[in-house]
């Protein structure tokens, strides 16, 4: 996908406040059992479609406004991806904003998720 120079600039700007990490990162983390909270922030359409095993779904047009609900303490280690890696940097750099001081976006997303052949759960 292409994507608009215009929403580059805002992700490039997100990117350098909040933390990345890597698909290869994540795959480890689960394998070895960590505990975290894996967070998909496409569109629930996507997240339908299939997801990573144990992602939960808050989408980005919602996230800021669930979040402090569904997750309360603003400490807790977080994880949030899409497809690629955009969205969920522009939700973590909000989160943060928010006061959540653990956030991490998965750089690469579904589409590099996908790539490796790790798994996915379905609907």
């Amino acid at each position: 996908m292409q994507h608009s120079p215009r929403f580059l600039q805002i992700v490039d700007d997100a990117r350098k406040r909040v933390r990345e990490t890597t698909v290869d990162d994540i795959k480890a983390k689960l394998d070895r059992g960590e505990k975290f909270l894996l967070v998909d922030v496409r569109e629930e359409s996507e997240f339908a479609k299939d997801h990573l095993p144990g992602a939960i779904h808050l989408g980005k047009g919602v996230i800021e406004r669930d979040i402090e609900t569904r997750v309360p303490d603003l400490n807790a280690p977080m994880v949030l991806y899409c497809g690629g890696g955009y969205r969920s940097a522009l939700a973590a750099d909000n989160l943060q904003k928010m006061g959540y001081t653990n956030v991490l976006s998965m750089d690469g997303g579904v589409r590099g998720w996908r790539e490796r052949g790790y798994p996915f759960t379905k609907g």
